[in-house]
């Protein structure tokens, strides 16, 4: 298994994980893959901003549901060179148990075969022709300040900040917006008042738009230079 301490998981109905260290679930159980096309792409204004060498960076990895659906719509938008997806994940999923969450999501799980292979392997670095992924294990409170990439667009997708606040803290949040291209945005599920108010000290335009299924307000938005 790669570095870092390995999820822990109970199993909700047999389908749903959730972490026992923050008592949250990976993903919504209202349809999660449809939440993520809402919340991430949507969000972020894709796939219309598309392009060669996009580059969409993540906190919080958990099951990887994000990164495939980012790479079907990638997929769906014609593009043939490679998808750059960054995550950075403190306690990772094994392979087997990513596997079986994504059993939820046919689509997903339909793509995320090489993947789940190279990092049943350990590589933490996985390459096919359409995608370049890094998973960066370890505390984003020091990995992400030690990266030298920047986003196109931000999937920050942390457990409930009620829950993981160190994953929402004003310093990760700048060390955000340091590593975002310019005019680059961010979009979250969450609508938390600090978490908004330290996105824009951190120098983005942030907005609250109407969430998906249960949620009645999310946060995107865009770095002003």
């Amino acid at each position: 298994m790669t570095t870092g301490q390995r999820a822990e998981i109970d199993w909700r109905d047999g389908t749903l994980p959730v972490s026992t260290r923050f008592d949250d679930p990976y993903f919504s159980a209202h349809n999660g893959l449809e939440e993520t096309r809402h919340v991430f792409l949507a969000g972020n204004g894709l796939p219309d901003r598309f392009r060669a060498g996009f580059h969409i960076a993540e906190l919080g990895f958990g099951t990887g549901l994000n990164l495939f659906t980012a790479l079907i719509a990638w997929r769906q938008a014609g593009h043939t060179t490679p998808l750059h997806f960054t995550s950075f994940e403190a306690y990772p999923m094994d392979a087997a148990d990513m596997d079986r969450a994504l059993l939820s999501f046919p689509e997903a799980h339909a793509v995320a075969a090489p993947f789940l292979a190279a990092w049943a392997r350990g590589e933490t670095t996985v390459t096919t022709p359409d995608l370049h992924a890094q998973i960066i294990i370890g505390d984003a409170r020091r990995t992400l300040r030690d990266w030298k990439g920047a986003a196109d667009a931000w999937f920050l997708d942390g457990f409930s900040p009620a829950k993981n606040p160190e994953l929402w803290d004003g310093a990760l949040m700048s060390q955000v917006a340091e590593h975002t291209a310019p005019h680059g945005t961010f979009a979250t599920y969450t609508a938390a008042g600090f978490v908004r108010r330290a996105l824009q000290d951190a120098g983005f335009a942030v907005t609250r738009e109407a969430g998906y299924g249960r949620k009645r307000h999310m946060s995107l938005g865009r770095l002003d230079h």
